[in-house]
């Protein structure tokens, strides 16, 4: 197992143009890859942010076939990396919704890992509203992958008020989480939740995000991050778009694991 190694979170500002919004997406992993990461996180929808929702349900793709993830796993071959694809649309089960998928490709371009947002995001102030549940499927399973790092547990954006998603077996060294926050509720827990997510679990937490202002008027928070498993921020990209980068030291996690053995003290 390497025992350190370079990691990036990709922030971006995606729109409602398809093409342009993969083309940056390319051109930034082909960026961060140039600068050393040997995993790079796109972000929660980096592939559309529409105004109309259910632009996203019109380009849903069947699991293991469809444009976006055969782009997704050429790009992961071309620059010989891991390469999570934040979200894509995956065709559910249920008509009128689809699964809101975060896969993991390996540096062959093999898809090592999927995940379904489990928990979808509603929020409400008489100003703004969401409501993932009226387009998308929740996910049931929880996902581990298996990476050159040790374990990565895969999340999405709202999961990560719900902690007991991380708590399950095997101990993740690496949790991952994309996402589209909103400015709202993202300038309030944000930092606190990924920081919370990362010291309870003494885990990384490589989470990128959007950053700015998308068709409709969405305005998301972005400071993607990275963070360590003693909570310290190790890169932040604040808003726009562009990389957080750092390097990250698995022989300190597993001091920090041997000092404080928290994970072995859990009696529930």
């Amino acid at each position: 197992m390497s025992q350190t190694f370079t990691a990036a979170a990709v922030q971006m500002v995606s729109g409602d143009e398809l093409a342009a919004n993969l083309a940056r997406a390319e051109a930034l992993v082909a960026e961060a890859a140039s600068r050393g990461a040997e995993l790079v996180a796109l972000p929660e929808y980096f592939y559309l942010m529409p105004g109309d929702e259910q632009a996203r349900l019109a380009i849903a793709e069947p699991f293991g076939a469809g444009p976006l993830q055969q782009r997704m796993a050429a790009l992961a071959a071309r620059h010989g990396v891991w390469l999570l694809a934040g979200t894509l649309p995956l065709q559910g089960s249920q008509p009128q919704r689809f699964c809101n998928s975060s896969l993991l490709y390996n540096p062959q371009g093999q898809c090592a890992a999927r995940y379904d947002k489990i928990h979808l995001f509603g929020f409400d102030d008489g100003k703004e509203r969401y409501a993932e549940a009226d387009t998308m499927q929740p996910g049931s399973e929880i996902t581990s992958a298996d990476t050159p790092w040790g374990s990565m547990r895969l999340s999405v954006c709202y999961d990560l008020r719900f902690p007991e998603l991380y708590r399950h077996g095997p101990a993740p060294a690496l949790i991952t989480a994309p996402a589209a926050f909103t400015h709202t509720t993202g300038l309030a827990h944000w930092e606190l939740l990924l920081r919370s997510r990362a010291v309870e679990n003494l885990a990384f937490v490589i989470a990128p995000g959007q950053g700015g202002v998308h068709p409709g008027g969405k305005r998301t928070f972005g400071h993607s991050m990275i963070i360590d498993p003693w909570g310290q921020v190790l890169a932040c990209h604040d808003e726009g778009e562009g990389i957080a980068l750092a390097t990250l030291d698995l022989d300190r996690q597993q001091t920090w694991r041997t000092r404080l053995p928290a994970l072995q003290h859990r009696r529930f």
